[in-house]
């Protein structure tokens, strides 16, 4: 006899339950009759669970092709039918054939089109599209699914025929977007406006620099040195050039930067000076004088164990490079020394003379070098001038040496036991052709940067241009970035996220994307604020921050997208704001606040389609025409939209002449064979809108407005609305009035008022609006009522029922949601025999619609499970297959199963099938929602004092909630 298991039975009921399950085999074999549990079966009454034992074959089939798990149950008779019935459902959604289309078998396909026309055709039916896509495309083993799949999603309004230009508007449309996903993804953008601060500005500042701890530095050029956090607050300051003798005279800061492994500031001046600081103290520590000329741009780079390059351009086209070793030793040396000005110093010549130090000074530009900087990976060093010959030179540090030199060296080494030291000669060198790559370029180059890893040199000059190149080639670039209307002051690379970063000196912020060479995101000096002259710029690939300098220091900072732990799984990169199934298609649709779409293949979980753009701001609700083919969304733009979502086309604009407000719900009517499209919000009317494929005006207005509707109707925004076939209609309002309407006549049937309970009366801010509504129509239910009732949000997460007919009344309320949090969304299933009710923090509820009636026993849910950790936004009931489909503001969409069991999110890496069980997630539950505080079990030892329920709710007891007790 094998032995028992104790296993986590469900993750609906959000509590620690165990259930003896023996084993698979037995579940899969077992001939013995289950009886409903309340809390872990979806059953209803009359519906017996018998399984009935299958054939061996099968049930080692199904657990070859299935992931075993100790917990999951195979052995359904109704799943396992679905199963056999749907085998091919990956391969299928595998091979597309718009995927397959070159543009050879487009030009075969166009002719084929034309043979049809000649022949009287302007349109082809499905069968016919069906031949030719089989003889054109040379697949005649493609299956008529598939046909049919891609002949739906150009037929979207339902015709049975499609014309040659119809089939290449879908193409073209469907390729667009694809593009337009694509550069999507990696659009960025920055905060806008810039933080600024204009702390101790109005003298230039010569350069910023960030450093490790998350703060940067700043220099101007009186020697004002300023550290400041990431948001721009200075946390320290000190004026480098007041100390000293009071008849000193003034100096003026070139340029600066860090030696970040020996914490020193290094500063270039115009009296022909290198000065070191220490960069925790801001104390002078030594400094090399009498230099030739002037530093105007330095740079350091630690080039080995204890060794370093100090770099810098002049004037006179030169670059200097002063090459230390045992660089700790040597800097303690040289602040030994005699001060001078209060600060230890040591000529450049004595310097040179030093056995650790070696000085290089090469002619490179017949102009001032505007940047210079030395990349040790490379062993080069890479410097620019804004003439054309020599505009960019890319050049060895130290020349090369022949076999024989080197072997003279050796000797002398060997031999004579030290090395002799030349005079410093200031006289500059020129590199020998071999040692150096130049790069001529029009008007030269103003700023220059480097990526080793994308191999990759980008320039910007005076011509506007941004220039890519191949660091190792000269000769023409690779590519060019046009957009800037002004000189560019500054580029940078981020190699970490594949961007260029580009500043032009009219203050205007690109980012470019190396790999499509397009810009992601401009920022004008409207935008950003920044204003007044550039004169420094840097961008902290850690604070994913650009720093600049102007008339004030600014930063503008990325706007990141939200940091998942690497266990969590979203469908979308913000919002959702609601979402729906087309059963025409077996797709999802979910809309979000950013107005992006993307359609999910229902039975994998994987990604079909995306468009986005779809309105001047957020989707706010969305729904489908009759045959599922087309989409209707309303935005808080005022207007609706209707799309072919299969290839992003928009097919209509549906708006009312004038101002138009938030739409916050829109309904699909259907009245005798007519069908209209009925939208409510934030201007309190009812606009119907005739459904009309054959009506080709872009911009369609609505019917004129009922009467009562005008004088008689809500008095604040409407929220809901519902229809109940054939003639009833109901709104909702953010005063918690409800209007039930007559379609037929425009005349309002009744109007109720939410109930408030004698604890609610007095209470102040309380929540009176009505989210979601919901007719019903269960005979068993309605023995107080003819024929309809209404369920209804209400305040505290209360349910109220009414009686639609005779006047109408209300009819009894009950508390739904376990911590009183307002119910957001209704949803139906099984012939309105279960109730499935959505609240604020993400919980789902079940209730048998059988329980509910004027007696004033609270219902007691028959499942409930935490599906989401915000508000769920969208609700729907897949009754065929007896899933749940869910969305929220927590960026993701999932199914479940109708108990509550996790199949998936929609977007994870792992695909799913919904006939198999064992591919779904269940057991196990959403990661974010397992470490939720409002996910913890319901015990009463953990409700003592610190409970969760009494710190939701303290007044409140488990009676009065409604809970389901633990079995």
């Amino acid at each position: 006899m094998p032995v028992e298991k104790r296993v986590r039975s469900s993750s609906a009921s959000g509590r620690l339950e165990t259930q003896h399950v023996t084993s698979i085999l037995s579940e899969l074999g077992g001939t013995e009759e289950r009886t409903p549990n309340t809390t872990d079966d979806f059953s209803t009454p009359g519906r017996v669970g018998v399984i009935k034992k299958q054939p061996e074959w099968l049930v080692r089939e199904l657990l070859k092709q299935t992931r075993r798990r100790h917990s999951i149950t195979l052995g359904d008779k109704n799943q396992i039918t679905r199963q056999q019935q749907h085998t091919s459902i990956d391969s299928a959604h595998s091979l597309q054939i718009d995927e397959k289309i070159s543009l050879e078998n487009l030009q075969k396909l166009k002719l084929a089109f034309e043979d049809f026309e000649a022949g009287g055709l302007r349109c082809i039916d499905v069968k016919n599209f069906g031949h030719i896509v089989k003889k054109c495309l040379g697949l005649p083993n493609t299956s008529s699914a598939q046909i049919q799949g891609l002949f739906k999603k150009i037929d979207y309004s339902g015709q049975g025929r499609i014309s040659w230009g119809e089939f290449c508007t879908h193409m073209l449309q469907e390729y667009k977007e694809m593009e337009e996903a694509v550069r999507r993804s990696k659009q960025v953008t920055f905060l806008l406006p810039a933080t600024m601060n204009a702390f101790g500005h109005g003298i230039p500042v010569i350069n910023i620099y960030p450093i490790r701890d998350g703060t940067v530095i700043t220099v101007r050029e009186d020697g004002f040195v300023c550290q400041w956090s990431p948001e721009l607050k200075p946390q320290r300051t000190k004026h480098m050039f007041n100390e000293g003798p009071a008849n000193r005279k003034s100096k003026w800061a070139s340029d600066f930067t860090l030696m970040t492994e020996y914490n020193k500031l290094m500063i270039g001046t115009g009296d022909r000076e290198i000065q070191l600081y220490d960069l925790s103290t801001l104390e002078p520590y030594c400094q090399i004088n009498a230099l030739h000329t002037i530093p105007l741009t330095l740079d350091y780079s630690y080039t080995g164990p204890d060794k370093c390059c100090v770099l810098y351009g002049d004037t006179e086209g030169c670059v200097t490079a002063i090459l230390i070793s045992s660089v700790g030793d040597t800097l303690r040396l040289w602040n030994k020394l005699p001060k001078f000005e209060n600060i230890p110093n040591i000529t450049i010549d004595n310097a040179a003379l030093y056995p650790n130090v070696t000085f290089v000074r090469w002619k490179v530009h017949h102009d001032w070098v505007t940047q210079a900087k030395y990349f040790h990976t490379l062993q080069a060093v890479v410097s620019s001038s804004t003439e054309d010959s020599s505009s960019l030179v890319i050049g060895r540090v130290l020349p090369l040496t022949d076999a024989e030199q080197q072997l003279d060296e050796i000797r002398e080494i060997c031999y004579e036991g030290k090395i002799k030291k030349m005079q410093l000669n200031w006289t500059p060198q020129v590199r020998a052709p071999c040692d150096q790559t130049v790069f001529s370029i029009y008007k030269g180059v103003k700023t220059f940067d480097l990526c080793q890893k994308h191999s990759l040199l980008v320039t910007g000059g005076m011509d506007r241009l941004i220039r890519l190149w191949n660091p190792h080639f000269s000769g023409k670039p690779t590519g060019v970035l046009k957009g800037h209307s002004a000189p560019i002051f500054s580029v940078c690379i981020s190699s970490e996220d594949d961007q260029i970063f580009s500043v032009s000196t009219d203050n205007t912020v690109k980012i470019w994307n190396i790999e499509d060479q397009c810009c992601l995101f401009t920022a004008d000096h409207k935008a950003s604020g920044i204003h007044g002259d550039l004169t420094a710029c840097s961008y902290s690939p850690a604070l994913k921050s650009l720093f600049t300098a102007a008339d004030c220091m600014a930063v503008l900072s990325l706007k990141l997208r939200r940091r998942l732990h690497s266990r969590l799984t979203v469908s979308h990169n913000e919002p959702v704001m609601c979402c729906g199934y087309s059963e025409e298609f077996r797709q999802v649709v979910s809309c979000t606040e950013g107005s992006v779409v993307k359609v999910w293949d229902f039975d994998t979980g994987r990604q079909a389609f995306e468009f986005g753009g779809t309105h001047l701001s957020s989707i706010t609700c969305m729904t489908f025409d009759l045959q599922g083919r087309r989409l209707i969304t309303g935005g808080s733009d005022g207007c609706l939209k209707m799309w072919n979502f299969n290839n992003g086309q928009c097919l209509k604009t549906l708006q009312r002449d004038g101002e138009c407000q938030e739409v916050r719900d829109c309904i699909l009517l259907k009245v005798h064979r007519n069908a209209y499209v009925a939208s409510v919000g934030r201007d309190r009317r009812i606009d119907i809108y005739p459904d009309l494929p054959e009506d080709l005006h872009q911009v369609q207005r609505p019917q004129p407005a009922w009467k009562d509707d005008v004088k008689n109707g809500h008095k604040e925004d409407i929220i809901c609305a519902a229809q109940c076939p054939p003639s009833l209609l109901a709104t909702s309002s953010y005063d918690g009035e409800i209007i039930v309407w007559n379609v037929i006549s425009g005349c309002i049937q009744c109007r109720f008022v939410s109930p408030l309970a004698a604890e609610q009366q007095n209470f102040e801010g309380l929540d009176t609006s009505v989210p979601s509504i919901i007719f019903l129509m269960n005979s068993k239910l309605l023995r107080f009522s003819r024929s309809t009732a209404l369920l209804s949000s209400g305040a505290k997460g209360c349910l109220n029922l009414w009686n639609v007919f005779s006047g109408g009344k209300f009819v009894s309320s009950f508390k739904a949601s376990k911590f009183q949090q307002k119910i957001t969304k209704l949803a139906k299933a099984d012939q309105d025999m279960l109730l499935y009710a959505a609240d604020r923090i993400g919980y789902v509820y079940v209730y048998s619609t059988e329980t509910l009636g004027p007696q004033q026993k609270t219902p007691r849910a028959e499942h409930f499970w935490r599906a989401h950790t915000s508000t769920i936004t969208g609700l729907q009931i897949v009754d065929n297959d007896q899933v749940v489909l869910t969305s929220s503001t927590d960026y993701t969409v999932r199914l479940w199963s109708a108990r509550g069991e996790f199949i998936g999110t929609f977007g994870q890496p792992e695909s799913w099938n919904v006939y198999l069980p064992s591919s779904w997630k269940h057991p196990r539950v959403p990661f974010e929602v397992l470490i939720d505080p409002l996910s913890m079990p319901d015990h009463e030892i953990l409700n003592v004092k610190t409970g969760l329920s009494e710190t939701i709710s303290p007044e409140e007891t488990a009676a009065d909630r409604g809970e389901p007790k633990t079995v």
